[in-house]
């Protein structure tokens, strides 16, 4: 499973997340990234936050006003598909390698862009860890950053395996 990292996304907390030239990556997330709740989004298991761009293109098509960084991703990637990501996966993202450790579940934060948004990207199997559900994954993927380093625009993001 091979992908590119579309977009870089941080702010100062909340949503939207506005791109970056090039960032890097540490234990504790983007660097210059916040979030307006800390204590339910960031810390080591959700230091980072992958969204595969498909579901932004599928959810703008469906007349939802988002664009890249909207749902408060850190990472925009193109090419994954999120039904095949699971917890444990690591992936090489640019010079850093992340491990997925959960799917986001989606807050009222998201409502701005109109509230049946999250029942298009999350339902009762997803949050039950029902990896056939439709919308699997569709809301995002935390991810812990098992090593550090700079990502950038267009920088490939391949599964390297599965933790243990």
């Amino acid at each position: 499973m091979t992908g590119t990292i579309l977009q870089i996304n941080i702010s100062p907390g909340g949503v939207p997340k506005r791109p970056v030239f090039e960032a890097m990556l540490t234990p504790a997330g983007v660097q210059g990234d916040a979030w307006a709740h800390p204590r339910i989004h960031g810390g080591p298991l959700k230091a980072v936050l992958l969204i595969c761009a498909e579901v932004i293109d599928e959810l703008r098509a469906a007349g939802y006003p988002v664009f890249y960084g909207a749902l408060g991703e850190n990472f925009t990637v193109r090419g994954l598909d999120p039904r095949q990501l699971r917890p444990g996966q690591r992936f090489r993202a640019g010079a850093a390698v992340i491990e997925l450790t959960s799917v986001r579940i989606p807050c009222e934060t998201l409502d701005v862009y109109g509230p049946s948004i999250k029942a298009a990207i999350f339902d009762k199997a997803v949050k039950a860890g029902d990896t056939s559900s439709p919308l699997w994954a569709r809301s995002g993927m935390y991810a812990a950053v098992v090593s550090g380093g700079m990502v950038r625009p267009n920088d490939i993001i391949t599964l390297m395996d599965a933790a243990v």
